[in-house]
């Protein structure tokens, strides 16, 4: 049986806007499994990603709660809340955000020197993990400026994974990318994943939601569907019918 990671009961988050009162998701109750690929899918609007941000301690909801380790998050203060995205959440957004003006290794290491003071300790660890995203030691020390998009990526994402997070959220992580590109950050988050690090990810991209086990389908705020597809294979052709038929049911 899988090890629950995190979990949701009765998760609503309301905005006003213009007077008006906005309910975005509505009793949500979810429970996240250890070493599962998490796709979060629906349309524009459907509440995906206020739904990855409440889980991942970015943002705090109207109602309900959120356990994650036996804690109550939902609870949390902001400081609480900062602590614990940086000690078990890992971010990967859409928009890659890496500061220009540091080199991608600094840019790693200043997110790891959050955690851990043991600079030497966490250069070996970056070192390894931009060897395992396929970007060469000749690069580490270059700007975001001098590389390429998918090379940004996949440098967020080792900067994601820098602190050991039990859960990688990703936020559209291809959607600003070619589809070349798009294609290599996917492989890299998969093969992660092959390795048990846990990932959540919303995408529009129905090839981006292939690699997922798991698809999570919102609907005005309510998860409407489930559906599982297994672990990811290429070339999979069941696989992509299963989603297909799993969407088309939901009204994608």
């Amino acid at each position: 049986m899988k090890k629950i990671l995190l979990k949701t009961e009765s998760l609503s988050k309301s905005f006003s806007s213009g007077g008006v009162l906005q309910h975005v998701l509505k009793n949500i109750d979810l429970e996240l499994y250890e070493g599962d690929f998490t796709v979060i899918m629906g349309a524009s609007g459907a509440g995906k990603s206020t739904l990855l941000y409440a889980l991942s301690g970015m943002d705090t909801p109207t109602l309900g709660r959120i356990t994650f380790g036996g804690e109550v998050i939902s609870d949390y203060n902001p400081d609480e809340l900062a602590v614990f995205r940086r000690r078990h959440c890992g971010f990967v957004f859409q928009q890659i955000y890496l500061i220009d003006g540091m080199s991608l290794m600094d840019n790693v290491l200043a997110a790891g020197l959050l955690v851990n003071k043991d600079r030497k300790a966490l250069a070996e660890r970056a070192g390894e993990l931009f060897r395992a995203v396929n970007i060469p030691e000749e690069t580490w020390h270059k700007f975001p400026t001098q590389i390429s998009g998918g090379e940004a990526q996949r440098a967020g994402i080792v900067r994601g994974l820098i602190n050991s997070p039990e859960i990688l959220y990703a936020d559209e992580p291809t959607g600003a990318l070619n589809s070349r590109t798009g294609l290599q950050v996917l492989d890299t988050l998969t093969e992660f994943n092959r390795r048990g690090q846990s990932v959540v990810m919303v995408t529009h991209d129905m090839r981006s939601a292939r690699r997922g086990n798991r698809i999570l389908y919102l609907k005005d705020g309510v998860i409407l569907g489930e559906c599982s597809l297994g672990a990811y294979e290429h070339g999979d052709v069941k696989r992509h019918e299963k989603l297909s038929a799993f969407l088309t049911e939901m009204g994608w």
